[in-house]
């Protein structure tokens, strides 16, 4: 779900990244939906090469998608195929998470690695040949250390998963399947309701991936100074995953190089959206738990890493008490920890719901840790924004699944009926509270007002009020940077006196600005995208 002031933080980013015209044609495809470009041109008064060339920049940098759509004809006539273009703004939130995906691929892997991986961040989507050209035009060394060394930090991210090849550049998204063949069996009817679910971002996204087999198959090196050394290693450098995947996707010797100047690679957003809700999930759990629950659960994440496939899957694949064990070993703090400790901490982290547990079968629910989490982070909020009290007669609502009266409420939480109603007012008045009015007839009519906290709409409420959050922090930063501009391009030498007390003034609050918006980036994470 996107928020409106999610649109406004999405715009502003583009906005800051490429300038007015490319957020003008992004903003248009956000607020319209899918549109061709001629209906680009036309919303958006731009000329037609204005917007060719923004859509070229939003696509280079994985912010719009285009497809080819198939639609019915009219009377007599066949379908009809138009190219249409779909934005994602997920993927344009993501940018300002590029930092957070450069610190897990550096604790990782290299050095060398990190710098491929920043100019693919940089820049969007890269060929293999762009690469190459990158790192020699900033190395001395000889050609063929520089191609050995690019090559092989590809193969690493691509091994692990934080690079993949791009989506097909305009893949064909057919008439939906009821339209093609009326369902005739009952099978085929939930079928097409799982088809209707899907939204058309989705429909696209699928039908773009390649896949598995193709999507992390690294191009097989068939230059003439690779060296015989080169091809004795081509088994073990050129896939990844099982050699018979690799067979089906290799391309031809004549045409290798050709495909190294034509696959494009980029960022694998999905691995790192895996990382960042482990770490979350991790850190929630700690904040309840002791130090023994949490390496256990660290080490269940581990072993499941591989296994999950989805961003949003609820549980992760069942592992048995033994697989367990012998993951927490794997690390230092799990060494200290018995077999019976073992046992115990998944006691601790099923009595929590952290963790589901059928026939010694454990899984991790990450789905309640989630919703634990979001639940602690909106009374946070309460607490922070209106008071104690206010807090705990939110948290008595918030933790009931029924409608509450008034007097149970004033009751419940020791507070004047009178001081329970104005704070209940207040909190439905900033939509964190839904409210009903009963009316009772009888030998006389009286009215009672029930009050509950509906937890979907409250998130959705909360969420947008972050973005709005991010976007005045961004905004504010922009400033900041924007009225210093002079004083931050001056020579280290010449800012003396009180120009180096405004510069380390200004880097202060830069420093605290950018801390406020990684944090409440983290918050946004955990409503929004796990």
């Amino acid at each position: 779900m996107v928020t409106q002031h999610g649109i406004k933080y999405a715009v502003h980013i583009i906005t800051a990244h490429f300038g007015n015209l490319v957020a003008k044609v992004c903003e248009c495809l956000i607020r319209r939906g899918p549109l061709t470009l001629l209906n680009i041109t036309r919303y958006t008064e731009l000329t037609s090469s204005q917007v060719k060339n923004s859509l070229l920049v939003l696509i280079q940098h994985n912010c719009v998608q285009a497809f080819i759509l198939e639609q019915l004809g009219g009377f007599g006539e066949g379908s009809k195929f138009n190219t249409q273009y779909i934005v994602l703004v997920d993927n344009i939130l993501h940018r300002v998470r590029f930092s957070k995906f450069l610190m897990i691929v550096s604790a990782e892997l290299d050095n060398q690695c990190v710098e491929l991986f920043e100019g693919l961040l940089q820049h969007g989507r890269l060929t293999v040949n762009q690469m190459l050209d990158r790192a020699k035009a900033n190395e001395r060394n000889g050609n063929s250390v520089v191609s050995n060394a690019v090559r092989g930090s590809l193969l690493k991210l691509v091994t692990a998963h934080y690079v993949e090849r791009c989506p097909a550049p305009e893949p064909l998204l057919a008439l939906p399947i009821e339209e093609e063949a009326p369902p005739k069996k009952r099978g085929a009817k939930s079928d097409k309701i799982i088809e209707k679910s899907e939204t058309i971002e989705q429909r696209v996204l699928s039908a773009a991936v390649p896949w598995e087999g193709l999507r992390f198959a690294v191009i097989p090196n068939t230059e003439s100074d690779a060296g015989a050394e080169k091809d004795e290693n081509n088994s073990s450098t050129i896939t990844v995953g099982e050699k018979r995947k690799h067979d089906a996707v290799e391309p031809n010797k004549e045409n290798g190089a050709m495909d190294e100047s034509i696959v494009l690679w980029r960022a694998n957003v999905e691995e790192f959206m895996h990382h960042l809700r482990h770490k979350a999930c991790i850190e929630i759990v700690r904040a309840h738990l002791d130090d023994g629950a949490v390496t256990v659960l660290s080490a269940m994440v581990e072993a499941t890493r591989a296994a999950e496939k989805k961003v949003k899957t609820e549980n992760s694949v069942p592992l048995s008490v033994n697989s367990i064990y012998e993951e927490v070993i794997k690390s230092e703090a799990g060494q200290k920890l018995t077999f019976d400790h073992v046992r115990a901490s998944l006691g601790q982290l099923g009595s929590q719901f952290f963790v589901s547990a059928v026939d010694e079968a454990y899984s991790i629910n990450f789905k309640s840790i989630v919703e634990l989490g979001r639940n602690e982070e909106v009374e946070s909020i309460v607490s922070k924004r209106h008071g104690k009290k206010e807090y705990r007669i939110f948290r008595l609502l918030s933790m009931s699944n029924r409608f509450l009266e008034t007097d149970k409420i004033s009751n419940d939480t020791l507070t004047e009926k009178k001081d329970t109603l104005n704070i209940l007012y207040k909190l439905w008045k900033d939509d964190y509270l839904h409210m009903e009015k009963v009316v009772v007839t009888g030998s006389r009519q009286s009215q009672f007002m029930l009050w509950k906290v509906i937890k979907h709409t409250l998130w959705e409420h909360v969420l947008d009020e972050m973005f709005h959050a991010a976007l005045n922090l961004s905004q504010r930063l922009a400033y900041e940077l924007e009225k210093e501009t002079e004083l931050l391009n001056l020579p280290s030498d010449k800012r003396t006196g009180q120009l180096k007390d405004k510069f380390n003034r200004i880097k202060r609050v830069r420093s605290l600005l950018e801390s406020s918006q990684m944090k409440l980036d983290d918050a946004i994470l955990l409503f929004h995208d796990f």
